[in-house]
């Protein structure tokens, strides 16, 4: 059997790393963006980014912190283009004259990373890799193309914001009336198997993306097939997800409903144009720290 050539081992060895490395990067882009949906994409997108650099990568280097550089960067421009300005680099801040913050710490876990979306987004990330994913100084400087020094002043920085806001929570985001009522009617007609009266929800032009499977056109895919079919159990309901309302796929376990997938839906003037559902991804609602089902909404019993 010949050996592989150098890109096919390049990519043989992307696989086996995306494969064991993608819930946490979902992890620290969901933290730094501030949606669990907004960071699969960014993952997705760096992903797909990576993939396409694969023959410039170094062999000689590993595959994990490039594939985390690069979801970084993504995670800023995501930052960017909506609109979310940074605090000065950490090269332009002065010197402190504070001592070193105690490191917020492992213990506090999930805690600290729902409450570092709080900060400015390079805080926000010296924070995530030191204190929840427990990079070296030297690695984060890489990471984020800073210096130990700047790193060490971010951290200082988020460290202290972090201690002042530990009994806040993040404000949930607001949706409109409208909007609301539409989440609602969806769940209702998606429950009662009422497919045209879903479709009348859903601009003609609307958008679909099965994360990790499919995107494209709504009306071109058999995307309510499916839940006739292999998913005909499923029920959806409405759900706040880490402060944001949305959608979530949920199969009966004994006789309660166990959510199982964010579906999240865009919504204009009162329709629907644009489905993405993560029933493929599974990490992106597992690290979730609070989902809280609306009753309204909630299927009343098994079918």
């Amino acid at each position: 059997m010949n050996d592989p050539g150098p890109f096919e081992a390049r990519y043989l060895a992307f696989l086996e790393t995306i494969g064991h490395l993608r819930p946490r990067l979902h992890q620290y882009c969901a933290r730094m963006t501030g949606s669990l949906t907004d960071g699969e994409d960014v993952v997705q997108d760096a992903l797909f980014q990576a993939y396409r650099k694969l023959d410039t990568f170094d062999d000689s280097r590993p595959l994990a912190p490039w594939l985390l550089r690069i979801a970084h960067n993504r995670c800023i421009d995501f930052l960017r283009s909506r609109g979310v300005r940074e605090e000065a680099e950490f090269e332009g801040a002065g010197p402190l004259s504070v001592a070193e913050t105690t490191p917020v710490g492992p213990a506090l876990g999930r805690a600290v990373e729902y409450l570092v979306v709080l900060l400015p987004p390079k805080e926000r990330a010296s924070v995530l890799l030191k204190d929840v994913f427990d990079y070296s100084l030297e690695e984060i400087a890489e990471l984020v193309e800073s210096t130990v020094g700047g790193v060490k002043a971010a951290l200082n920085r988020g460290r202290t914001k972090l201690a002042a806001l530990r009994e806040q929570q993040p404000t949930p985001r607001p949706i409109s009336k409208q909007t609301s009522e539409l989440l609602r009617l969806y769940v209702q007609r998606f429950n009662e198997r009422d497919w045209d009266g879903l479709r009348e929800l859903i601009t003609a032009d609307a958008t679909l993306r099965l994360a990790d499977r499919y995107a494209g056109r709504f009306n071109e895919a058999p995307y309510f097939a499916a839940y006739q079919g292999p998913f005909a159990a499923l029920r959806m309901g409405v759900a706040v997800v880490d402060g944001e309302t949305t959608l979530v796929a949920m199969s009966p376990d004994g006789d309660t409903w166990k959510p199982r997938a964010i579906v999240h839906v865009d919504v204009v003037d009162g329709r629907i144009v644009g489905i993405a559902d993560y029933w493929y991804c599974p990490w992106v609602l597992d690290s979730a720290e609070t989902v809280t089902i609306d009753a309204v909404s909630r299927p009343r019993s098994r079918p």
